[in-house]
């Protein structure tokens, strides 16, 4: 007995998207027919707006085939429909990069999710400019790269976060509250791989202590937004949003550690969700099929 009849049917994962148009849904379901493959679960989507169609199915196949080979022969059809295409095996798990500066809420978070299997993921390494938190990565078993930023050394700096993805075969790189800009280089180089998380109140409150200054206005939502990082400061795709309301009688220090929580909740949705591969670009947005 093989490890894929012990184990069950092999899983894959094909996202897709291209122009509208008719018998997009009918070509893929009839490939997989042919090629002895099951689906699963299929999500679609067509913008209105940019006339695109998006696709995520996710299918089995009963006799045993390599992912090369299945891409190999989708290939005339992402063709014949202009298709931006990916198919991965479900049972990958994605490398990724953590980066953290001195708020370690997010980074701990992960870490664990990581560690019980709630993150389809594997951490290659957590990225600093402090060493804060490198004890606490070393109990995950995890290499920690303490990589200082100065204004003289920030593109030092970011080549080696550049060579480390490379190096380690990353297809994420996750800002859990890393307080760096990115220069608009790296950010083009790993464009639509990477997430960031911050508090929801900009343009509001910007600067030091947006709690602080959220609870001097008397807020009654306070909220987190992960997003895709682009040269456009904190303005890139939303992936994931999570709010809670407050009452008049919160504190500031309550009021961050109410934005902790929703913080960690909206990155790890979205670094799920984009493991998962169930998150394609649209423009400036983005299509999610969680």
């Amino acid at each position: 007995m093989n490890a894929q009849s012990a184990s069950g049917p092999e899983q894959y994962v094909l996202t897709l998207s291209c122009p509208d148009k008719q018998g997009i849904v009918h070509a893929v379901s009839s490939y997989l027919f042919m090629t002895g493959c099951n689906i699963e679960d299929s999500q679609q989507f067509g913008d209105h707006d940019t006339g695109l169609f998006f696709m995520r199915v996710h299918f089995s196949a009963d006799a045993p085939v390599s992912v090369e080979k299945l891409r190999a022969s989708f290939a005339a059809i992402g063709d014949s429909f202009e298709m931006d295409w990916q198919i991965h095996r479900a049972s990958d798990r994605m490398k990724v990069v953590l980066m953290v500066s001195k708020f370690g809420h997010c980074l701990n978070d992960l870490l664990f999710r990581a560690r019980i299997g709630a993150l389809p993921v594997d951490i290659a390494a957590v990225v600093s400019n402090h060493t804060d938190f490198a004890e606490l990565v070393a109990s995950y078993d995890i290499p920690f790269h303490h990589i200082p930023v100065t204004k003289d050394t920030k593109a030092q700096a970011e080549q080696q976060v550049l060579d480390l993805v490379r190096a380690e075969g990353v297809e994420l790189v996750v800002l859990a509250r890393y307080m760096q800009v990115l220069s608009d280089d790296l950010c083009k180089q790993l464009s639509g791989r990477i997430i960031n998380i911050h508090h929801s109140f900009l343009p509001s409150f910007k600067g030091a202590k947006p709690y602080h200054q959220a609870h001097a206005r008397g807020v009654k939502l306070i909220g987190a937004t992960a997003h895709y990082v682009t040269a456009d400061l904190d303005e890139g795709p939303i992936i994931e949003q999570e709010v809670e309301r407050v009452g008049h009688d919160v504190t500031p220090d309550q009021l961050v550690a109410i934005g902790r929580d929703v913080e960690c909740q909206a990155l790890a949705r979205a670094v799920k969700w984009h493991a998962e591969r169930r998150i394609l670009r649209n423009g400036h947005r983005t299509v999610v099929f969680a």
